[in-house]
């Protein structure tokens, strides 16, 4: 098998040519069809996330990660082989052939979380393509049929990034859910943002004022349904976004999550409000802390979803014919060219990798 390795922060990866693995256990091996590009991809392969206020960067090695590491966690593979003790520890319908959606937001599997089946809030957590090997490879193995999504007709390509941009959004959207007869903001529309637009809208929802400073995203954002579009970095930014709001904005995702970012959400946010901070670009907070009580704001993180959301999301994707996000497929051997496109923010959508 191919597989395109970090071996080095900041370098180019590595094309490695290796034995394809043979599932032991409760393994499944699955040859890839698809392997979406995301922003945390970049952290990875960058080596740290900026912690904001003078703090040195929090360094991959402190969050459980070693090189070499194939990346790659929105991986849409065709079952080829079941490990001998798969099909003792499963009692669902997986079988040879399928194509299916790999859940890699794994745990330890032993603590109360995971036993709860919230492993994506693991102490010690053990994510395919972030602590263990991913996506960016012809072939991959994962630790149990469990965590394969059977996509049911789901084209390989567009429901890659259901594996983290869609349920991250989707878990970020139930957070907010009792507010969705208002318009809410959406700060990022990348594919992330674009993804929340889609989800929004089968959910229910009135519909979003989105906020991002590159104007290509921002017109995907409007074809995509935004009931309007704001360019964060204008001057009266604040005053846009209620103006497109027509009333108090009582929710904010915000899904870039840098320091300008969240000052613009906590700014917007009406009291009694909730801001939402999925994005990792980095930094630190900005808004005072006295308005926190006194606007009777809340501020909550919100990392991925868990396996349960994540079928959630593939039947509301079905049952709703929600439309994929735009993507740019490109063949493994351009991944180098897929992150370097993603980091100067040349992407609209999502690169998802191919055979």
């Amino acid at each position: 098998m191919k597989s395109y390795k970090v071996t080095d922060f900041n370098a180019p990866l590595e094309e490695v040519s290796a034995d394809t693995p043979q599932p032991t256990g409760t393994q499944v091996l699955i040859k890839v069809r698809a392997a979406g590009v995301c922003h945390s991809d970049l952290h990875i392969w960058e080596g740290g996330y900026d912690l904001g206020h003078g703090r040195k960067p929090l360094s991959l090695k402190e969050r459980g990660v070693s090189l070499p590491r194939t990346m790659g966690h929105e991986t849409v593979g065709e079952v080829l082989a079941f490990g001998p003790d798969a099909k003792a520890n499963y009692s669902g319908d997986l079988k040879a052939g399928d194509i299916a959606l790999v859940y890699p937001w794994l745990g330890c599997g032993q603590c109360e979380v995971c036993k709860a089946d919230n492993e994506n809030m693991c102490l010690k957590p053990y994510s395919l393509g972030v602590h263990c090997d991913g996506g960016y490879a012809d072939h991959m193995i994962v630790p149990h049929p469990k965590y394969l999504l059977n996509l049911k007709g789901l084209d390989p390509v567009t429901a890659a990034p259901y594996a983290c941009s869609g349920v991250t959004t989707f878990s970020a959207l139930k957070k907010v859910e009792g507010d969705l007869h208002n318009p809410i903001v959406i700060i990022g529309a990348g594919g992330l943002g674009l993804m929340a637009l889609t989800l929004l809208k089968a959910m229910g929802g009135k519909g979003a004022i989105v906020v991002d400073i590159d104007s290509r995203k921002r017109e995907a954002a409007e074809k995509a349904g935004a009931l309007g579009s704001v360019d964060g970095g204008a001057a009266d930014a604040l005053e846009q976004i209620a103006a497109k709001a027509g009333g108090p904005v009582y929710s904010v995702i915000d899904l870039v999550g840098n320091a300008a970012t969240t000052q613009l959400g906590f700014d917007c946010l009406a009291k009694g409000g909730k801001l939402v901070i999925v994005g990792l670009f980095g930094g630190g907070a900005t808004f005072a802390l006295p308005l926190i009580p006194i606007k009777a704001i809340t501020i909550q993180g919100s990392y991925v979803g868990n396996l349960k959301e994540t079928q959630e999301l593939l039947d509301l994707v079905r049952e709703k014919k929600i439309a994929p996000i735009p993507v740019t497929p490109l063949p493994f051997a351009k991944a180098n060219d897929a992150l370097n496109d993603l980091k100067h923010g040349r992407l609209v959508g999502r690169a998802v990798l191919t055979p």
